[in-house]
């Protein structure tokens, strides 16, 4: 090409554009639905019970690179237990003046305490109300669980509920289509039912009941 249309071509693209449809959404009369797995505003998970997956490890507020998480823990006490852990998090505020929506703090999150939801009208005319606070980022108690604080009625010990967490049972008996890798819940394999407990069907994969993988192990949470 002469090196005079050098300038004409870097302009083939914008003259491609100005001869089509403009795709124009009249929103917010009209909305396009998001993808399944869409990165928008986040949501603090609960077991089945109404027990909040939330241990205040705080790996998600050094996993955010937007810095925008803050996270203290506490100890939950014999009278007053708000999650199966030895803590749960007493103050948990997202600043989403700051967050990118990237899904970093759900990757590091152990416990699937932290999912992102489809919903991202959370713009405003006030900064303060764009720092949402624990009360606000709680999933909504759903038929059959009981607001903390309150005893474990799920096992007697932390291990059961990480246990029926990585088989899926927590996650498909709360409703929470996060906590499954394709957003939409599944029945469990006979390996998942091995790892919590249950035996296999009669064409299980030949785990031992109980037995896990590494990853998989409750002892390494947190």
């Amino acid at each position: 090409m002469p090196e005079f249309l050098g300038p004409v071509k870097g302009f083939g693209v914008t003259f491609r554009q100005m001869f089509r449809k403009v795709d124009t959404v009249e929103y917010p009369e009209e909305r396009k639905p998001t993808a399944p797995r869409f990165h928008g505003r986040h949501q603090l998970n609960r077991w089945p019970d109404g027990l909040e997956k939330c241990i205040g490890c705080e790996l998600c507020a050094w996993a955010c690179p937007a810095d925008a998480i803050y996270v203290e823990g506490a100890d939950n006490e014999p009278g007053e237990r708000y999650s199966p852990g030895e803590r749960y998090g007493a103050v948990y505020q997202i600043n989403y003046l700051r967050c990118i929506l990237c899904g970093l703090c759900v990757e590091a999150c152990p416990t699937r305490a932290l999912t992102m939801t489809n919903d991202y009208e959370i713009a405003d005319d006030n900064r303060e109300s764009l720092i949402w606070t624990k009360e606000q980022l709680l999933a909504p108690l759903e038929p059959g669980m009981e607001e903390p604080p309150h005893p474990m009625r799920l096992g007697d010990s932390e291990r059961d509920y990480y246990l029926l967490g990585s088989a899926g049972v927590g996650s498909r008996e709360a409703g929470v289509a996060e906590d499954t890798p394709e957003g939409t819940l599944s029945e469990p394999s006979a390996g998942e039912m091995a790892a919590a407990g249950e035996a296999p069907d009669e064409q299980g994969d030949g785990e031992e009941p109980g037995e896990q993988s590494d990853g998989d192990r409750p002892g390494e949470l947190g």
